[in-house]
């Protein structure tokens, strides 16, 4: 019997989608590919890793992939080139990383990443973006450290998803939610999954999602230590923002660089009985944020 063709495939679709007893998921398509970058334009990279699991430290990267687009202020032009390569870790691959990714040690067995070609994809990035930055942007600087001269931004957290209307910041919950879905956990198939979201509009403000991550990615903020807070304060500061670090034992937040008077009012006022110390802080911008160089603990 012969497969339906697309016309009929969407009807049926469009059929499925007049009832509210069914939702329609298309298959994710890739961008436009670019044969050049247009006049204005400027190029971007999206970045995903697959490592041998979570630990920054002694974990490494077995997987890249990266894509180099063109964008606008408010749009996604389409795609100019990309790397997809494995790297040998030069350690067994945990059996939990193989089931969670697909990826088996015969796969990265001798195989190493072009630096040069890396280089190459990366020539005139203004940007570098990924889905959950503070994960991958650790990974690609102890691989790459030139990557932490450029400026980065992260789909997960500089999109205000939850304000939007979306439920999680998941990558797969996203794209799905946009009426596609894609099979996940291969870096390059993530990283044109990230494009797609940076190529829609959100539902609430109608604005485009590029438009709204550079914005945030734009902004500059000061991280913020409440050291040697009193221990009664702590669910005011939960509930102000602050996050505990069990290294520093101190509670830290991060703070648009505008509102650095208001918040040491409010710590001066809420926590520290109107006479605050000399708060420890830390300026924080797109070179910095999501990397190591921002620490849970007081510098």
């Amino acid at each position: 019997m012969a497969e339906p063709k697309t016309a009929e495939l969407e009807a049926m679709a469009a059929r499925l989608e007049a009832s509210p007893a069914y939702r329609v998921l298309r298959a994710l398509q890739r961008p436009t590919r670019l044969d050049a970058l247009p006049d204005g334009a400027r190029v971007g990279l999206y970045l995903d890793l697959e490592t041998t699991g979570l630990d920054r430290e002694q974990d490494v990267l077995m997987e890249l992939g990266l894509v180099r687009f063109g964008y606008l202020a408010d749009e996604i032009l389409g795609v100019l080139d990309e790397v997809e390569a494995f790297e040998d870790p030069g350690r067994p691959i945990p059996p939990e990383v193989t089931r969670l990714t697909g990826i088996e040690d015969a796969m990265v067995a001798g195989q190493r990443i072009d630096d040069e070609r890396v280089r190459e994809v990366a020539d005139q990035a203004a940007l570098v973006v990924a889905h959950n930055a503070s994960f991958d942007r650790p990974f690609a600087e102890r691989r790459f450290p030139w990557l932490a001269e450029l400026p980065w931004a992260c789909t997960m957290r500089d999109v205000a998803w939850r304000e939007e209307g979306f439920e999680g910041g998941g990558l797969k919950a996203l794209v799905m939610a946009n009426g596609r879905f894609f099979e996940g956990h291969r870096a390059v198939e993530d990283c044109h999954a990230g494009l797609f979201l940076l190529s829609q509009r959100l539902p609430g403000s109608g604005a485009p999602v590029m438009r709204a991550l550079r914005h945030s990615a734009l902004r500059r903020e000061v991280r913020i230590w409440a050291v040697n807070s009193p221990f009664e304060t702590k669910d005011a500061l939960r509930e102000r923002g602050y996050r505990w670090s069990p290294g520093a034992r101190s509670w830290w937040c991060d703070v648009a660089e505008q509102r650095l008077a208001e918040e040491e009012a409010w710590l001066a006022e809420n926590v520290y009985g109107g006479d605050p110390p000399r708060l420890p802080r830390l300026e924080v911008d797109a070179y910095s944020r999501y990397s190591r160089r921002v620490p849970d603990t007081p510098p």
